[in-house]
């Protein structure tokens, strides 16, 4: 099978905006969701950070939107729970990337690099973000408190 010229042009085409697509996931939206998605925590279920103590993917049929994201669960309780009180199981800084916000910056928050400090939920960017978030996380939760407003208007 031969590939026409054309097509591989269109194929070419698209590279320039791939290539900016990683600086678009750091936006300044207040919810962090990705470039293309309006999925908030990737999908994943806010209220089983709390309740489960682990990361676990929610369902399109137990969902609901929340600050122009769409936030997915597990299960109709989970959902009920974050309906109930959504800024309880929200990440702060609206899940975006918690060791950034302390740097003045916004970075993509991973649903699997999380964490909660005094019964708030903070995700990191990755494994080597996160491992520097662990060293002084109170101190950069401070500092990203401090910040996070600016960081985001």
């Amino acid at each position: 099978m031969q590939i026409k010229p054309y097509i591989i042009a269109l194929a070419l085409a698209g590279l320039p905006a791939l290539a900016a697509a990683p600086a678009a996931m750091a936006d300044d939206s207040p919810v962090y969701t990705g470039t293309f998605s309006d999925d908030a925590l990737q999908g994943y279920d806010a209220v089983a950070y709390f309740k489960q103590g682990k990361a676990v993917e929610g369902e399109k049929k137990f969902s609901t939107r929340y600050k122009g994201a769409e936030w997915k669960f597990s299960s109709l309780e989970n959902l009920n729970a974050f309906i109930s009180n959504p800024e309880k199981y929200a990440p702060q800084y609206g899940g975006h990337c918690a060791w950034a916000a302390a740097q003045g910056k916004t970075a993509k928050g991973d649903a699997k690099n999380w964490t909660i400090v005094d019964d708030k939920l903070y995700l990191n960017y990755n494994d080597d973000i996160q491992s520097k978030w662990e060293t002084d996380k109170r101190n950069l939760i401070t500092q990203a408190d401090a910040k996070w407003p600016e960081v985001i208007n």
